[in-house]
């Protein structure tokens, strides 16, 4: 005989914790077509700052930027608004992780500029890179010697996507980022640490161009609230910015959190 399911529990709208959503963009141009969304004056940074309480540095791959300007970044936005910072390709894409303690040493240093607005590390791994438990290890070690605050990795090999590898993940505390689209099975949902969840939409069904619709941006609320409500610092980055639809999604869904 089938045991019956339990009831779940009701999830009234005002038990859901609105200091653990952050919904942002990967970077923080807004496109001309929304600026009457944000203030006239004001850096872009702030003028942003205004409308969502999360950010994505994204150049931080490509370069790398002084302290004083992470701080100028910090100082512009308003008290609660949060960065999370993607790790140099210098040390996911050319050192592959390997040996790259003098990189982290140098990234480290420039982003203390951020402060206590800091709030979390994205490391995006390159689609070759294997999951090789000795590597992680050694690399994760030297991660936590420098940084305080929670890591996100999006990797985009399948093997990061196995039971063992969650297991792992869930021990040393990693997030795995539920991304869009998906390169794995079971790459949509969220993996690792249970404490912090952090989806990155890079456009349906035009990677980077395309805008989600109303029902995905609906079923992304969904999600965000039951991880909240779990206890979970919830994030969701908005990367479909090559025609610019990126602002107004995450626009639209900060509106259908409040």
């Amino acid at each position: 005989m089938a045991v019956p399911a339990r009831p779940k529990k009701i999830k009234m709208l005002a038990d859901v914790p609105r200091d653990n959503l952050f919904v942002g963009v990967a970077g923080w141009n807004v496109s001309t077509r929304h600026a009457a969304d944000i203030p006239q004056s004001g850096s872009h940074l702030e003028r942003y700052a205004h409308c969502l309480n999360a950010v994505e540095i994204n150049s931080s791959f490509n370069k790398s930027h002084r302290v004083g300007t992470y701080s100028r970044w910090a100082a512009g936005t308003p008290v609660g608004f949060q960065f999370s910072i993607k790790a140099p390709r210098t040390i996911t894409h050319e050192r592959r992780l390997v040996g790259c303690d003098p990189q982290l040493d140098a990234f480290a240093a420039q982003i203390l500029g951020l402060g206590s607005k800091l709030a979390l590390i994205l490391v995006q791994l390159p689609p070759t890179l294997v999951f090789e438990q000795d590597i992680a290890e050694s690399f994760v070690a030297s991660l936590r010697t420098r940084f305080f605050v929670p890591v996100a990795v999006e990797p985009r090999h399948p093997k990061w996507f196995t039971t063992e590898t969650n297991t792992w993940l869930l021990k040393h505390r990693i997030a795995r980022v539920a991304a869009d689209p998906p390169i794995a099975p079971g790459g949509a949902d969220p993996g690792g640490c249970r404490e912090v969840r952090y989806y990155r939409c890079h456009g349906w069904p035009k990677i980077y161009f395309s805008s989600y619709n109303h029902a995905s941006l609906i079923a992304l609320r969904a999600r965000l609230r039951e991880d909240a409500w779990s206890g979970a610092r919830s994030w969701c980055i908005f990367d479909n910015t090559a025609l610019g639809e990126a602002f107004g999604n995450a626009l639209t869904l900060t509106k259908l959190l409040s």
